[in-house]
């Protein structure tokens, strides 16, 4: 009997506990960071639209380095793509949230991974939501330094960006302990 090294908890798993097609042993770690980050993206973004009022307010900084300022991204980042349409970019986000589980489902290796997918699944599918409520999706927190500023993001769009870090996180240090094992 095979078995695979678990990054994410530092315990082996049998390869014959895989799950099905579409629930595996980190399936539901994965689920409940989608839901949170899914959540709290659209819990904040109600709140920023119709508590704090923020298209009506313009720009407003928060910090030296920090301003909040509404904009409706209708493309993804940067604008990019945007003339192809809201439904055709939710659909994309929804597909790729599909095959991120699967991909899980099937060959997770840990709960860093699936709390790294779990981030980007739910912050995809949050502004996959945005496009069908909005047309778009609701930015509104703009970092900036020395004059420069970066793009303007959401919390869905932070959470993708965090899952993304800890798969790239997880990638290499799995990489680096079969080299290390290899010798």
């Amino acid at each position: 009997m095979s078995t695979k090294f678990d990054a994410g908890t530092a315990t082996e798993a049998v390869a014959g506990d895989r799950g099905s097609f579409v629930w595996g042993p980190y399936s539901r770690d994965c689920a409940w960071i989608a839901v949170l980050a899914f959540a709290v993206d659209q819990s904040h973004k109600a709140w920023m639209l119709s508590a704090y009022q923020i298209k009506q307010r313009g720009r407003v900084q928060i910090t030296s380095f920090l301003d909040f300022v509404f904009v409706l991204n209708k493309g993804v980042s940067y604008g990019l793509f945007s003339s192809i349409g809201p439904w055709l970019l939710m659909g994309f986000a929804i597909l790729t949230a599909l095959g991120l589980w699967i991909w899980l489902a099937r060959a997770g290796t840990g709960r860093l991974m699936a709390i790294s997918l779990g981030l980007i699944i739910g912050g995809a599918l949050a502004n996959g939501l945005d496009r069908y409520l909005h047309g778009g999706v609701v930015d509104y927190i703009s970092m900036h330094a020395f004059g420069f500023y970066w793009y303007v993001f959401n919390i869905a769009d932070a959470a993708i960006v965090a899952g993304v870090i800890g798969l790239l996180y997880e990638s290499y240090s799995t990489s680096r302990r079969c080299a290390s094992n290899a010798t």
